[in-house]
């Protein structure tokens, strides 16, 4: 769909006007999973796999319930936070009333994101007696924010639009992979069906969005845009091992079998890979416009590993 068909069917097609309330059934007899277990880097660990059955399904609730959560949060406070600067027409881009009316329709949307991933966590956990974890979100939202006070301590407005359009242009296998799984509970495929298909608009949005941001920049700023931007994606996507070490441990694996699946499951290597992957939509928009022309751009991107193996 183009964006100028998504804007204009928004009221019919976005999935907070039209989509119904997901509701998991009675699914959980019939020995669906609760995520894939493709996308759970320690699912195949020698000392997970040695854990009962019950144990391994309770790790992919939990991971499931971290995945949720950390949506819940996200969309509300990192995104929902710039993107209503965009809309109320505070953001120091000068854009249109269309802009902003659109910044309002994401604004709406990643709101219900957050209110139904909250909701499959509750339906869930209640069905299946498994609790999820409490989730702080402070530490990722910290780690997010520091890179900005680092790199734009003058532009604190500015670095949290950076934010959103680093995330909102990320391609993750979570979005594209989970809806295909046929083995997954239909009503975690149907939700993260319904928010694929909201973010596949909100990824044009802020690709134009970023490209009149930055046509706006002086030559000063921009340089100290292009030496962020990096650190973004990767503090967006170095995985999150606290809830990981608290699953493992609930799992009943000792505190040095927890460190060592972690280490074995997250080696450096295998990470920058993922992140690259996951970021190369947004490398490809940053080259497009030129951050990694202006002077220390380029060499901010490959000092990341961002670089490597792009297509």
């Amino acid at each position: 769909m183009s964006a100028a068909d998504a804007k204009r069917e928004w009221y019919d097609r976005a999935g907070v006007r039209s989509g119904p309330r997901r509701r998991l059934g009675g699914e959980l007899a019939t020995g669906r999973l609760f995520f894939p277990p493709g996308l759970v880097p320690y699912w195949e660990h020698p000392r997970v796999r040695a854990l009962s059955e019950r144990r391994r399904a309770e790790l992919l609730a939990r991971h499931l319930f971290q995945y949720l959560g950390f949506t819940a949060q996200f969309e509300t406070r990192v995104v929902n936070r710039a993107t209503e600067r965009i809309a109320g027409g505070r953001s120091g881009v000068d854009t249109g009333i269309p802009v902003r009316l659109d910044a309002y329709r994401i604004y709406v949307d990643e709101g219900y994101h957050s209110l139904y991933s909250l909701d499959i966590i509750d339906q869930i956990s209640a069905a299946s007696r498994i609790p999820p974890a409490p989730y702080d979100f402070a530490p990722f939202l910290s780690r997010l924010d520091h890179v900005g006070e680092q790199a734009l301590p003058d532009e604190p407005v500015l670095a949290q639009l950076l934010q959103v359009v680093v995330f909102e242009m990320l391609i993750t296998a979570i979005l594209n992979d989970v809806p295909k799984d046929r083995r997954v509970l239909t009503v975690v495929r149907d939700v993260v069906r319904d928010h694929a298909r909201d973010e596949g608009w909100h990824h044009v949005f802020f690709s134009r969005f970023f490209r009149e941001l930055w046509a706006q920049q002086p030559a000063a700023v921009r340089g100290r845009v292009a030496r962020c931007l990096p650190e973004l994606i990767r503090s967006s996507l170095l995985p999150d091992l606290r809830p990981v070490r608290a699953s493992l441990a609930a799992a009943g694996l000792a505190p040095a079998a927890v460190e060592e699946v972690v280490h074995d499951s997250y080696p450096a290597d295998r990470v920058n890979a993922g992140i690259r992957s996951a970021a190369r939509h947004a490398v490809r928009l940053f080259e497009e416009v030129g951050v990694l022309s202006v002077p220390g751009g380029r060499t901010a991107f490959e000092t990341a590993e961002l670089l490597h193996d792009q297509s």
